[in-house]
């Protein structure tokens, strides 16, 4: 999560040399994550961005559809605005009461947002959000409405509403044989094509005293203590153990859902989810920020673009 505006724009700059295809940012609390991209955008990053994912209960879908219309025409190229539920205890603490339904609570969040950005009038009263009315006409280039996916419902949900279905801790495996039949069966049933892929997957490349496992453990201890989570791993035959999530982590390192060692180890490693039906991988370097900083981040991504190239 930065916390200036300058923190990401070497970030900003990877995709702007065309070394990466687009900027993703995840949720934050620190600098609010439109108006970081909106910095970017003003010091001179006009790229493709993504939120990976924005929480609803923070916004209201109008102003979801607004500010993810103005970073398309703020950059002066495609948006995906990817969104989710946030935890339970989050939601409630926003709301006084969780989503009983969060299928129900998305399927209006989605519909209200991609209906405004596609200019029409809404009227929808629903059981958690409402809107009457359109955002005034203006030409952009495309926003993609992108949801969070961790299990069956919910991407089939994806696979009607969404543009993009965003994954994280997804494994390869139940990418293939869970996620994506899931996003395919709630498109045919809207008689629509099915939405692009796009999986996070956590990094920790080679280096001087890094522990694998406790990189990997930074980006997603939070994550692997939630119920949502804990249950979709274990769907995919990664039990969570609560005692010792390190020994979590060496089984997310094991079934490569997330992707460690030197470089060709993590390019095999994005082969892998794009052989599951990833159509976008994209490269979370959080652990290592969290443990080492910037510059740590950025000497891997270089590493990997360099490995990349010398593949192509």
């Amino acid at each position: 999560m930065p916390v200036t505006g300058e923190q990401v724009m070497p970030f900003a700059d990877i995709v702007r040399k065309g070394d990466a295809e687009r900027l993703w940012t995840g949720q934050s609390l620190l600098i609010e994550p439109h108006s970081a991209l909106a910095h970017a955008a003003g010091a001179g990053a006009r790229i493709p961005m993504g939120t990976s994912v924005a929480l609803m209960p923070l916004r209201h879908p109008l102003q979801a559809a607004l500010q993810a219309r103005s970073l398309a025409a703020l950059t002066g190229q495609p948006f995906v605005a990817g969104f989710g539920t946030g935890p339970e205890p989050f939601v409630r603490s926003l709301r006084a009461q969780g989503y009983t339904s969060p299928l129900t609570a998305v399927r209006e969040y989605t519909t209200i947002v991609r209906d405004l950005l596609a200019g029409d009038m809404v009227g929808l009263a629903g059981e958690y959000f409402a809107m009457g009315g359109a955002l005034p006409p203006m030409k952009t280039p495309p926003v993609e409405v992108g949801l969070g996916v961790l299990r069956p419902r919910m991407a089939e949900l994806a696979g009607e509403l969404a543009d993009v279905a965003i994954t994280w801790l997804a494994p390869p495996h139940y990418l293939a044989e869970t996620i994506v039949p899931a996003l395919a069966r709630g498109a045919e049933r809207a008689g629509r094509p099915r939405p692009r892929v796009a999986a996070v997957v956590h990094v920790s490349l080679d280096g001087p005293q890094r522990d694998h496992e406790n990189t990997v453990l930074a980006a997603v201890q939070a994550h692997l203590q939630a119920p949502h989570y804990a249950d979709m791993l274990g769907r995919a035959g990664i039990d969570v153990d609560l005692q010792d999530l390190r020994r979590t982590a060496t089984r997310l390192i094991g079934t490569g859902t997330a992707a460690v060692g030197g470089a060709d180890d993590i390019l095999r490693a994005v082969t892998a989810y794009r052989e599951a039906g990833a159509d976008e991988v994209v490269l979370s370097t959080i652990g290592m920020q969290a443990l080492e900083g910037t510059h740590a981040s950025l000497d891997a991504l270089g590493a990997l673009i360099a490995a990349q190239r010398s593949v192509r």
